[in-house]
């Protein structure tokens, strides 16, 4: 039988060659055609040393289908320009469902942890890693072989490439664990990735609007921590401080976005990020208008994390008792998800209610693994306890 931890471990090792090398004697001709022959020969090495010969021709063969066969002399004809990227498009095999193609691409490609693609698909830890093990039992068992897929295949794998794309800068974005609130290098992997697959394919909706997400995001990268790496909430950050030329060329994107088709969502997520950024001062933001474009994306698919930040979006509209009683209609859902305390927390506070919101505040300083946001909910405990 094929070994998918094998195969990843070997490809880790094939990435850490590459780092090695490359700088030395120059990219090779076709790099990702290399990470997987290298990748193939160390799973090889590797069995031979841990096997006898007769037991290993099995797990050989069976390797050959989940980490491609030898690459040949004449390089893969594909439209991918960027290495990594043909990886992730060939990690994300539509034989597999969608939820299983993010995760196992996150966790071979993506440089994230078993306890970090856990985080960011809500369940806990011991939950994901057996879905990883099934996936990988699937690979497996249905010999689904590991192979960057010729351009008619990528539209059928689009979708999954951009929540890989979209989970790792999330993850660049506010960190589940560490001391760190940004991890700088996921987000520039992330908005790179996005640059590649936009030129790709300049045309597609979701592809602009993932791009647009991201920049607009990652403009007010300067002013979400201080000096000392403490956050600094959205409504107390320096707005002189985000980077306008950023901000201008995702409200572009956005809207080109909205016109090229009915919005999917990353075009409405976009289309929130937009709006939030090109607000002169906190009071001057449409949380009328951002909660509409919740609706619309709660509309596409049912999403308690969207239901989330609807909530807030019509409380910071005005309806505090209204927002608050739609994030409660939460709880069985999101209780273990600490931006739902926190939420929560924060109507209550506005609302008067000090003692049900440090309860709150305590329960998402207990979920939150983040050292700076742990800090921050601290203070806001704190303030709210005093």
């Amino acid at each position: 039988m094929g070994d998918w931890d094998l195969a990843e471990e070997a490809v880790q090792d094939a990435f850490t060659t590459a780092v090695e090398r490359w700088p030395r004697e120059g990219v090779p001709r076709d790099p990702a055609a290399w990470v997987l022959t290298v990748a193939r020969n160390r799973a090889i090495d590797r069995t031979r040393r841990e096997r006898a010969l007769r037991a290993r021709i099995p797990q050989l063969a069976a390797l050959a289908a989940i980490v491609g066969e030898p690459a040949p002399e004449k390089p893969m004809t594909t439209s991918v320009p960027d290495e990594r990227l043909r990886l992730i498009f060939a990690c994300c095999h539509p034989a597999l469902a969608t939820e299983a193609q993010v995760a196992l691409t996150l966790r071979l490609l993506g440089g994230l942890s078993t306890a970090e693609v856990a985080r960011a698909f809500l369940v806990p830890e011991a939950t994901m890693a057996q879905r990883l093990a099934r996936a990988k039992a699937k690979i497996r068992d249905a010999e689904i072989p590991f192979r960057i897929p010729p351009d008619h295949a990528l539209p059928a794998r689009l979708q999954a490439v951009l929540d890989v794309v979209y989970l790792v800068f999330n993850e660049g974005y506010a960190a589940s664990a560490g001391d760190q609130h940004i991890r700088r290098s996921l987000c520039a992997e992330a908005l790179r990735l996005a640059g590649v697959i936009a030129e790709l394919l300049p045309d597609e909706p979701e592809v602009l609007g993932l791009q647009a997400l991201l920049i607009a995001h990652d403009a007010r990268r300067d002013a979400r921590v201080d000096a000392a790496g403490a956050i600094v909430l959205l409504e107390d950050q320096d707005r002189g401080r985000w980077d306008a030329d950023a901000i201008e060329r995702a409200t572009r994107l956005a809207a080109r976005a909205l016109r090229l088709g009915p919005p999917a969502r990353y075009v409405l997520q976009a289309a929130i990020a937009v709006e939030h950024v090109n607000a002169a001062d906190a009071a001057a933001t449409r949380w009328d208008r951002i909660a509409v474009l919740y609706e619309r994306l709660a509309a596409l698919a049912p999403d308690p994390v969207v239901e989330l930040n609807r909530a807030a979006a019509i409380a910071l509209a005005g309806d505090l008792a209204g927002g608050l009683a739609r994030i409660d209609a939460l709880a069985g859902t999101l209780d273990r998800y600490h931006y739902f305390h926190a939420a929560r927390a924060d109507l209550l506070r506005r609302l008067g209610a000090r003692e049900a919101a440090a309860d709150a505040y305590a329960r998402a300083l207990e979920l939150a693994g983040n050292a700076a946001e742990r800090e921050l909910l601290a203070r806001r405990l704190a303030e709210v306890a005093a």
